[in-house]
Parts: structure tokens; C-alpha cells; sequence
């Protein structure tokens, strides 16, 4: 039997200015915007829509609406109307990541240009032209950067917060990708007799794009400086996990969403295993066998933490909130690979390769599973990958290393290398007491 039919009205917010209800039907979690306080909507207005929708799930006859993509008055509907209704039928097709996504692209890039345009009135000339006007955008933003004057643009961040950043040039995969959710919306422009055909499909619309190189921590050195800089950081700040949250990246290959959304009952320290089951993708819902230093790691972490229940988050920020993966990238990997270069050079040592980023270090937990001897078929189950062409790039890199660098490897990632000293915080305090009054 499904979950009883409850739920509660969800007031307005900064990001979601409209009333919305949130609640459980046919055993599934549901939401269903009604309106902005603007256009009439009360909380008390809400609250009678709610127990209305509740009544109809205990009886039975709730379907949820799915809105249609265009406005059927429109014969020739205007290409701002068309996306907008495109986008609000897809959100509840894709996740919210994917849809911010989408909204961000629309927003800042597709919209912009085409939005006085008709359906009927985006050609192949006009898609080319779009294609045209972002290479000479990129190329102003470069210029102007490479002579010292970049030009500013207004960043609202994850915390609502406002600043000023240097504008950043689209690659030419990000112009590509434009183009690609711009033939997506078009598809179904095309279905609705909107278009004849399709003008942004074709190899023609769409820029040469060099393949991303690879990057990797090639050396035991340069994972163990890391995990390294993530200690001191731990020990210099006002919360501690950053050398967990580095070393669950690098050691067991999680994404930056799945790590942030980990909770202490998908650890299982006794046993060894790490439970990746909020993933992006149904193959990333998997378990990873804990190498013996990560499993050193978090257990020290569990030990300096405050709060453990299974429930509770591993990984929390100053205020006591779970990190996503935007604060695990500006607040925990940049400044640790920062810190990591200084120790490197410090040391006589090349710096960190440029371009390190949470994903790229799940790059490294791979190369580093080849190296110390896993097949490809291990190495994908434990990344949970679909697809053999990445793992099998990742181990042709991988096969190059000499053979003192993968005993170097092995021998860190097993506990055994000796420059791994730092503890967190508070662990390190127990271990002087101990060591005090002994």
C-alpha cells in the first residue's frame, strides 16, 4: 500500500516566487505550483486548493496535469513563448540540475538572441548566425581580458549572494551544446507543424571542438600534497571534513553531488563499503569497495564529528548544512589544490596539472584502481560507468607509469606511505592528550 495522501503548502521564495504544493500521492512525492501571491494567490487560497487535492487522492481520480509545450492558439508562436512553454513541460521530465540547466541556457544565451524571432522564422542562416555571434563574442571577452581590461558581469551564487567576476569566453563545446538543447526545443516546434524541418540538426551548425585533455594527479606525491593541503585546512578552519570529502573524490570516485549527499548510514565502515545511491545516473547508484586509506580517513572523520546518526550528513558545512557540490568545488577542492601547489613547489616539486576539478579527481580514483592492477570490467563497476571507452582511454594513460611508481601508488592508497600524518582536528588533539600524559 502506498504513503497516506498528506501534505503542506510551500510559500514563496526568492527563487520560486509562486504558492506550490508539496505532497504525497499514490505513494510518489509530488509538487504542483498554483500561483504568485500577485495574481491572487493566499496562503489560506492554498491551503483549500490542498485539502481539495487531497481529497481527490484518497478518493482516487488525482492525475497530475502535464502541460502542454505550446499554446494551441498560436499558429506561429513566438520563439520566447514556444521555449518557455518547452521548458516548463520538461521540468518534469528531467532532474533539477538538468533543468537549471536548461533555464541558464535559455536565459543567458538562446533567448537573448532569438527572442523576437518567430518559430517559423528561425532558418539554417538564422542558427549559423547565432553560431557566428558567440565565436566573435568569445573573442571580444579574450581580448579584453588579455589586455587587462575584462569585462565584469554580476554573479548571484548558491547563497544569494551578489558579486562581480571577470565575464568568462563559451568554448566551443559550450556553444555547441546551445545548439544542441536549441534543436531539442525545435524537434518538437517540428511536431507541432511549427517547421518543416529542423534547422539546428546537422554537423554543419555545430563547431569543431578540440577533445578535453586528460588530466590526472599522476603521481603519489601529488594525491598525497593533496590530502595533504585538505588537512591543513581542516586544522586551520571552523569545520572539519575536508580531507574526507577530497579523499572520497580521489579514493572512491564519487561525483561532487553524490559525495555532498552522502549520509553516514551509506558507510559502512565495518565492512569497508561505500554506498554511492544519490548518483546522476542509475548506473552511478552503486558500492564501492573502500581502498584501505579511505576507509583510514573517514574513520577518523566519523570520530571527529559531531553528529552521526545513519541520518545525518557526512559532510557539513560552518552552518551545519549538507555541501553540494558548488561549496565541495570553491570552498573545498580549489583551495586544496592551492595549497597543494605551495606545498609541491616548496618541496622542489612540479605543481598540481591545471584543470583539477571534483570530477577530475574521480578521473584519478580510476587511474588510480589500473594502477594498482584492477581489470577494466572492476574499475567501471566501481565508477559506475555504462560505457568501456572512458575506462579503457583511462587505462591505456594508466599502463605508462613505471613500475616503482605504481608500487608508490599501491603502497599510498594501502596506508602505508608515511607522509600521510595529518588528522583532523580534533583526532589529533585526542592523539597529543594521549601522547601528553603518557
Amino acid at each position: 500500500m502506498g504513503r497516506p495522501a498528506t501534505g503542506h503548502v510551500v510559500r514563496p521564495t526568492a527563487s520560486r516566487p509562486s504558492l506550490g504544493l508539496r505532497f504525497w500521492a499514490y505513494g510518489n512525492r509530488e509538487f504542483l505550483t498554483l500561483g504568485r501571491p500577485q495574481d491572487g494567490w493566499t496562503l489560506e487560497r492554498a491551503e483549500r486548493e490542498l485539502a481539495v487535492v487531497l481529497r481527490d487522492v484518497e478518493l482516487g481520480t488525482w492525475r497530475r496535469r502535464m502541460p502542454d509545450p505550446t499554446p494551441t492558439a498560436a499558429t506561429d508562436p513566438s520563439f520566447h513563448v514556444f521555449a518557455s512553454g518547452w521548458l516548463v513541460a520538461k521540468r518534469v521530465e528531467v532532474r533539477p540540475n538538468t533543468a537549471r540547466s536548461y533555464s541558464n541556457d535559455l536565459t543567458n544565451h538562446l533567448l537573448p538572441f532569438f527572442k523576437d524571432h518567430q518559430v517559423s522564422q528561425i532558418t539554417i542562416q538564422e542558427v549559423d548566425r547565432y553560431r557566428q555571434a558567440k565565436v566573435r563574442e568569445a573573442s571580444e571577452i579574450t581580448a579584453a581580458r588579455q589586455a587587462g581590461k575584462p569585462r565584469m558581469v554580476e554573479v548571484v551564487d548558491v547563497g544569494r549572494r551578489r558579486y562581480r567576476r571577470p565575464e568568462r569566453a563559451l568554448s566551443a563545446r559550450s556553444i555547441n551544446m546551445h545548439i544542441s538543447l536549441l534543436a531539442q526545443i525545435l524537434a518538437v516546434a517540428v511536431d507541432h507543424g511549427h517547421l518543416e524541418i529542423n534547422p539546428a540538426v546537422g554537423r554543419r551548425r555545430r563547431l569543431k571542438a578540440e577533445k578535453p585533455r586528460p588530466v590526472h594527479l599522476d603521481s603519489a606525491d601529488q594525491i598525497a600534497a593533496l590530502l595533504e593541503a585538505a588537512g591543513e585546512m581542516d586544522q586551520a578552519g571552523r569545520t572539519t571534513g575536508r580531507r574526507a570529502v577530497v579523499a572520497v573524490l580521489l579514493l572512491g570516485g564519487g561525483r561532487a553531488s553524490a559525495t555532498g549527499a552522502l549520509r553516514w548510514r551509506d558507510i559502512d565502515l565495518a565492512n569497508g563499503r561505500l554506498l554511492v545511491g544519490r548518483d546522476k545516473t542509475n548506473a552511478g547508484v552503486r558500492e564501492v569497495d573502500m581502498l584501505p586509506l579511505l576507509r583510514e580517513i573517514l574513520t577518523e572523520h566519523k570520530a571527529a564529528s559531531t553528529a552521526t546518526d545513519p541520518d545525518d550528513p557526512v559532510f557539513v558545512t560552518s552552518r551545519g548544512k549538507p555541501r553540494d557540490r558548488h561549496n565541495i568545488r570553491q570552498r573545498v577542492v580549489l583551495p586544496a589544490v592551492r595549497r597543494a601547489d605551495k606545498l609541491l613547489v616548496g618541496r622542489g616539486s612540479e605543481p598540481l596539472p591545471l584543470g583539477i576539478s571534483p570530477h577530475k579527481l574521480r578521473h584519478t580514483f580510476a587511474s588510480i584502481l589500473v594502477a594498482i592492477g584492477r581489470d577494466p570490467a572492476e574499475v567501471m563497476r566501481q565508477l559506475g560507468h555504462t560505457d568501456p571507452a572512458f575506462t579503457l582511454r583511462v587505462y591505456t594513460h594508466t599502463m605508462r607509469r613505471s613500475d616503482g611508481e605504481r608500487d608508490r601508488l599501491r603502497s599510498l592508497v594501502e596506508g602505508k606511505a608515511c607522509f600521510l600524518e595529518t588528522k583532523e582536528p580534533r583526532q589529533a588533539a585526542k592523539a597529543h592528550g594521549q601522547a601528553t600524559s603518557a
